[in-house]
């Protein structure tokens, strides 16, 4: 039973030094995320580089959108396309 006990005790302590890390590193973050920002909002071209960014992401969603919203062409189309093309390069 002692051995138990102490397995369920390094589970705990290991389980609390994870979530201190994971929160160390969460708020480490953070603040040089901070930092960026505040380093961001003191530039004079921020109207400039926000205008930059807002169309940056647009014509990201406007990838993303075409990557997945239309559909793939099908299969056997792309095959008889193929097909039809070397058919034409040979003569045949």
């Amino acid at each position: 039973m002692a051995t138990e006990s102490g397995r369920s005790s390094r589970l705990d302590e290991r389980a609390v030094l994870l979530a201190a890390g994971a929160a160390d590193l969460a708020v480490s973050t953070l603040g040089s995320a901070l930092g960026a920002v505040r380093g961001l909002l003191r530039r004079s071209d921020g109207p400039e580089l926000a205008a930059d960014a807002e169309s940056d992401l647009i014509a990201r969603g406007r990838l993303v959108l075409d990557r997945y919203a239309a559909p793939p062409p099908a299969h056997l189309e792309v095959l008889a396309r193929h097909a039809r093309a070397r058919r034409g390069v040979d003569g045949g």
